[in-house]
């Protein structure tokens, strides 16, 4: 496949899950960001520091239809630079991931980079309305969460290249290799330092409604992909 034909299939697909993403979101996240950020508004004026004047209504709407407008966007933006790195790490792997079409193997890598890069991170931290949480530990959770993410990206690519090395019936190892030291890093990494003060029927919902969105993005991603992929390569012997 010529280079600037899978730049182009890259940044196509990924544009294309990342507006699905962003879609969802918006369908299905935002009202619980809604919920949150009325309790905290309930909190400020209960507290004093704000007052619930005509004036604040509308400088807080003025923002929360500049922030939902910019929701799709973001996911397009998110989805180009997540689908650049699912691109090289298929076009690297694609000989070796199993199946006998493109659809299929890209699927299966959006499944292990869902899994390592999202699920096993979100486990440990898993994901909070942004009005839950100390802001001054906001850049020690994004460190924190970030760290975790690269440590499980790269510890999987280090076991896949086990994987590769060892013979048929020794395959195995790498893969319970992985879960051991994914497992190991899962109880040293740190805990969330923040305390959860918000309802946790809205917390658990609001995290039930982010992993259908992010999940919405890896199928999506891989299915266009893939698609994408099997329509415009022209050396299909590797497929």
């Amino acid at each position: 496949m010529k280079t600037i034909l899978f730049i182009i299939i890259i940044l196509f697909s990924g544009a294309l899950a990342g507006l699905i993403h962003g879609t969802v979101n918006f369908a299905i996240v935002e009202p619980y960001l809604d919920q949150a950020i009325g309790i905290e508004n309930h909190n400020l004026f209960e507290s004093g520091e704000e007052e619930d004047t005509p004036e604040f209504w509308v400088e807080y709407e003025g923002y929360r239809i500049w922030q939902k407008s910019g929701q799709i966007l973001a996911g397009v933006i998110l989805g180009i630079s997540m689908g650049a790195l699912f691109g090289i790490v298929f076009a690297l792997s694609k000989n070796s991931l199993p199946g006998n079409h493109a659809i299929k193997k890209s699927l299966l890598l959006a499944g292990v980079m869902w899994f390592t890069l999202y699920i096993i991170p979100f486990l440990k931290y898993p994901a909070n309305p942004p009005t839950v949480g100390d802001s001054e530990t906001i850049v020690l959770r994004a460190i924190l969460y970030l760290s975790f993410i690269a440590i499980s990206g790269i510890g999987a690519l280090v076991f896949y290249k086990l994987f590769k090395k060892f013979e048929n019936n020794k395959k195995f190892v790498s893969v319970i290799g992985y879960g051991i030291f994914i497992t190991v890093v899962f109880f040293i990494m740190p805990e969330n330092p923040d305390e959860i003060n918000a309802p946790m029927d809205l917390v658990n919902e609001f995290r039930l409604m982010s992993m259908l969105g992010v999940s919405s993005f890896w199928i999506s991603m891989g299915m266009i992909f893939g698609f994408f992929w099997n329509r415009f390569d022209s050396d299909k012997t590797n497929l």
